[in-house]
């Protein structure tokens, strides 16, 4: 019996290369996470005539270049090769498959790679930044971490309504793209608009669906940065350099925590690109 491909089986087969460049990620990420808390040491440090806590900030981000353009050199080879066998695996199981859904499936299949070479690094982010930004607003005051907390269990709430829906159109549109590659064989006018517009279609329900999710995560993300600054300005012995610490700790958390409702949404897809990619013939929405 053959191992499905799946995240799982991508992760075992490629660990290695997968494990160095993540490595990289939370090393970087760690830098960036300090920056904010960094500037506002700067800012008080020289409203004090020091300059040594700037030397910190400038040192901090030399490293963090030196990271990053070595991180993007590597994982462009790293997850090229990966795309290379997985195709080429693939291909070698749905050998029986007629042309246009193989053609569909190897594209699909290359999803799931991009997904751990552009989202799980972004998602690996998220989860530094929010785990440092609530530890330094907690550290502010208690009542930033607590809103902190709420807001993104509110952010997964307005997700977890909308779960069903994704997996659902996801799936509509991923059946309307194996009929691609027969459609152009056949060469009608007609038969090529009318997938061209079915595509379209679905596209256009999936981006719906995606700004009624990310309408709710904004109303949420308004509220979480008013009451922190408001919280913010009234604690006692502040200062510019905290004000400033705090109003980018805020907004980082939102931006990190908003990356966990994207990440679930593209987890919904990918599970339906593997039941697809794993099966042995037509699927059907059900």
């Amino acid at each position: 019996m053959q191992i499905p491909i799946d995240l799982t089986y991508i992760l075992q087969t490629f660990r290695a290369r997968i494990a160095l460049t993540w490595t990289i990620v939370i090393a970087e990420n760690i830098l960036i996470a300090l920056i904010p808390l960094l500037i506002g040491w700067s800012i008080d440090g020289l409203l004090a005539g020091k300059v040594t806590e700037l030397g910190w900030m400038v040192a901090t981000l030399g490293g963090l270049g030196v990271i990053a353009v070595g991180r993007r050199i590597y994982d462009t080879r790293a997850y090229g090769t990966i795309r290379l066998h997985l195709g080429a695996e693939l291909h070698r199981r749905t050998a029986a498959l007629q042309v246009s859904k193989r053609n569909a499936r190897i594209d699909m299949s290359r999803e799931l790679v991009d997904f751990l070479e552009q989202e799980a690094p972004q998602l690996i982010t998220a989860f530094i930044q929010i785990g440092v930004s609530l530890a330094v607003l907690t550290y502010f005051d208690l009542a930033l971490g607590l809103s902190s907390i709420l807001v993104v269990a509110g952010m997964l709430l307005v997700y977890g309504c909308f779960h069903k829906r994704f997996y659902n159109v996801n799936s509509r549109l991923n059946e309307q793209r194996e009929q691609q590659v027969d459609v152009l064989a056949q060469g009608k006018l007609l038969g090529v608009y009318q997938h061209l517009r079915a595509l379209r279609r679905h596209e256009v329900t999936i981006s719906d669906t995606e700004a009624l999710v990310y309408g709710g995560i904004f109303l949420l993300q308004i509220g979480f940065i008013a009451f922190n600054l408001y919280q913010a300005a009234g604690l006692p012995g502040i200062t510019a350099g905290r004000i400033f610490s705090i109003a980018s700790y805020s907004w980082e958390y939102v931006e990190a925590a908003l990356m966990l409702p994207i990440a679930l949404q593209s987890w919904s897809r990918l599970n339906e690109i593997t039941r697809r990619i794993n099966s042995s013939g037509d699927l059907s929405l059900g």
